[in-house]
């Protein structure tokens, strides 16, 4: 069965959410070998000057409170990629700071003249800053025939901004927790449906997505986000797809040294695969002392992580 978001045709409903810390390029690729419909880039910023690394042909997520920079980023990559997302649900600390993400929902209904990181505690999740999403959504998509979405999360605005954005995306995300929550409390699943009902386009579920609740959940919702089920264990696409997986570290660690990763982002992934492992505190102890690729290597080759 293929299932659509705009034009693009995907062979599941089970995406790879957009994560900015696990989702180098590597991990990408190994999730999409064990079976992921789309993977997601991490949030980016159009301004952004860093190489991008897009063999697995992603979606990549932007960020900003602005439209500048977009329609000559997205020309830039537009061949490389499968589709364009604006991230409307970062809750970090930096977008808080700076406006964007979650906060670009927010700061336009909070008191004039309040600095951004004042903006969103007095918005109180209220906001909407509508017309300058709505200019990013005409800039996207007037630089791009590729499909375009967004990721909100719950707010007082986000059915408001969903029904105007749905003008100009074919698929919105719904993260149904409120920035000041994170990624801790409950998910508003009651919210969600809400959104959903709300709007024409496709609707993306996320928020605690695994194993147990997926499909109850796309009996709602047209494609689901797996993000932290995800980190350090990429077999999970497989698993969803009714299929076994041998994807590890191992497989991780060949392509990381391929695209030259970095060995921190390395060394974090690794602590990242001792999830659910036998012996994963001794593991960890060993990662905790590597100093080099070569001793993270060691450490896996001697412990016989993936």
């Amino acid at each position: 069965m293929v299932y659509r978001i705009g034009k693009l045709k995907l062979k599941n409903r089970f995406l790879l959410a957009p994560m900015l810390e696990p989702n180098d390029v590597a991990f990408r690729l190994l999730c999409k070998k064990a079976g992921c419909g789309l993977t997601y880039c991490g949030m980016t910023s159009p301004l952004s000057r860093q190489k991008m690394f897009l063999d697995d042909k992603p979606a990549v997520q932007l960020f900003g409170n602005s439209a500048k920079g977009i329609a000559s980023f997205i020309k830039k990559y537009d061949s490389k990629v499968s589709l364009w997302d604006f991230n409307l649900g970062c809750p970090s600390k930096l977008s808080k700071k700076m406006g964007h993400g979650a906060y670009l929902c927010i700061d336009a209904f909070a008191p004039k003249g309040v600095p951004p990181a004042q903006k969103a505690s007095a918005g109180a999740d209220k906001g909407g800053n509508i017309e300058t999403i709505e200019k990013i959504l005409k800039v996207m998509c007037g630089a791009t025939k590729k499909p375009v979405t967004i990721k909100l999360r719950k707010s007082g605005k986000a059915i408001e901004i969903a029904k105007m954005a749905e003008k100009y995306v074919d698929a919105i995300g719904i993260h149904a927790r409120t920035a000041s929550q994170g990624y801790s409390g409950d998910v508003d699943y009651d919210f969600a449906l809400r959104l959903k009902k709300a709007v024409s386009v496709p609707v993306i579920y996320s928020g605690n997505v695994n194993e147990k609740n997926v499909k109850k959940i796309l009996k709602d919702f047209d494609f689901v986000f797996v993000g932290r089920e995800a980190i350090g264990d990429p077999g999970i696409f497989a698993r969803l797809n009714g299929k076994k997986s041998k994807i590890g570290f191992r497989g991780y660690l060949k392509l990381a040294k391929k695209y030259k990763l970095f060995f921190r982002q390395i060394k974090y992934q690794a602590m990242n695969f001792t999830k659910g492992v036998v012996g994963a505190k001794k593991l960890r102890l060993g990662l905790i002392g590597a100093k080099s690729i070569g001793d993270v290597e060691r450490v896996v080759l001697n412990n016989k992580l993936g």
